[in-house]
């Protein structure tokens, strides 16, 4: 008899859907976030402004969300699994899971550099040749040392071409350390680990090592985003983790509109100043992390989710939400050098141009997604992942 073939690219675990529409929730409101990060950044180019971001101003704590996702469905999908696979293929999947959307991201990225004229943000056209080598370390993930050629845009970012790739570094990291150490560790030594790891993030954050009054460090191979990077990943990871170990579900209707609603409402919260005993607006951010997001992510995933328009929509926001975070960003590059160019810095003057950028965004993601993503996935996983038939096979 002849055999269908279909693909589950985790595992044959039932997903958590709400929580994957919750990555795509946080995922546009990094788009918003940014698009605010745009106008400040333009204000603060042409010195017309004190450059305060005015709305989502805690958007890129979507970022820590992730990692907090991260390790709850990574724990859940496979800390049973290790009798049965080896540690080459839990590698293999999380790359064939991840990494064709990064070159997808670099690839683009290039092309938006390329469109907007090879321009450094101090002036300088930078050679076809370099943004090739940006492109081929782009995607086999080598981070650029600020300052060096391949820094193409000269404003230090891990990855020049694509800037979110950054927080992925540290997502390739986390995998790395839990299919190595972390997934042998007993509950009881995770939770000490998860309790070490937080109050080094929360000393590191309320100190103000870094001194951007935030935890929004990481993005940069400076010693103190380095150190600032791995403590954000690393606490929101293990804490996932210790969350999927513990975990029991509670009857909760209307999940994901409830978390959607809290995500919105923390990551628009004003700036929050004072700098002395401690950065108020760390500890407010650290709170996030510690009580919200875990509530937040125990929520998601005690909520069922209707196969009527609201599974549609949740469905959809699962789908996109790797894949938007991945590309936005090069279309943002064009926009903020168009808001700097044009002296434009509110959403009043800006709104259509916004709608582009958005919708655009979701457009390319869905593109993206559709035409290369599940395609290359789906070759990978069948040449090189070794699975039982009752996995990935559907008589």
């Amino acid at each position: 008899m002849k055999k269908n073939i279909t693909l589950t690219f985790a595992d044959s675990k039932p997903h958590y859907e709400i929580l994957d529409a919750l990555r795509g929730v946080a995922a546009l409101l990094v788009i918003w976030y940014h698009i605010y990060e745009g106008f400040s950044f333009a204000q603060i180019t042409n010195g017309d402004g004190d450059g305060l971001i005015t709305s989502i101003n805690h958007g890129y704590l979507a970022v820590d969300f992730f990692f907090m996702l991260s390790g709850f469905v990574i724990s859940y999908a496979y800390d049973d699994r290790w009798g049965k696979m080896t540690l080459g293929n839990f590698f293999r999947r999380r790359l064939i899971r991840l990494h064709p959307m990064l070159i997808m991201g670099a690839v683009i990225g290039a092309l938006s550099f390329v469109i907007g004229g090879r321009e450094m943000w101090d002036g300088n056209i930078v050679s076809y040749a370099w943004v090739g080598v940006a492109l081929l370390l782009t995607c086999l993930f080598i981070p650029a040392i600020p300052g060096a050629p391949y820094d193409v845009r000269g404003n230090g970012e891990m990855f020049p071409l694509n800037g979110p790739s950054w927080s992925l570094f540290y997502e390739y990291i986390g995998n790395i350390v839990y299919g190595i150490f972390i997934r042998r560790l007993s509950t009881r030594w995770l939770t000490a680990l998860c309790i070490a790891l937080g109050i080094g993030m929360s000393s590191y954050a309320l100190g103000n090592v870094s001194g951007y009054g935030s935890i929004g460090v990481g993005w940069t191979l400076d010693t103190v985003n380095v150190i600032g990077g791995l403590l954000r990943m690393l606490f929101p990871f293990t804490m996932g983790m210790v969350l999927a170990r513990n975990f029991k579900p509670v009857k909760i209707k209307g999940a994901f509109w409830i978390c959607s609603a809290v995500l919105v409402l923390l990551f628009t919260v004003p700036y929050i100043e004072g700098l002395e005993p401690v950065c108020m607006n760390s500890v407010y951010e650290m709170a996030c992390v510690i009580i919200a997001f875990p509530t937040l992510v125990w929520i998601g995933a005690s909520g069922s989710m209707d196969r009527g328009a609201n599974g549609k929509i949740c469905k959809f926001l699962g789908d996109i939400s790797f894949p938007v975070y991945i590309v936005h960003y090069p279309v943002m590059y064009l926009f903020y050098s168009y808001l700097i160019e044009n002296r434009l810095y509110t959403l009043e003057e800006t709104w259509v141009w916004v709608a582009v950028v958005c919708i655009g965004s979701i457009s390319l993601a869905y593109l993206c997604l559709k035409l290369y993503d599940i395609p290359v996935r789906r070759y990978l996983s069948l040449r090189f992942i070794k699975t039982s038939n009752k996995e990935n096979i559907i008589k």
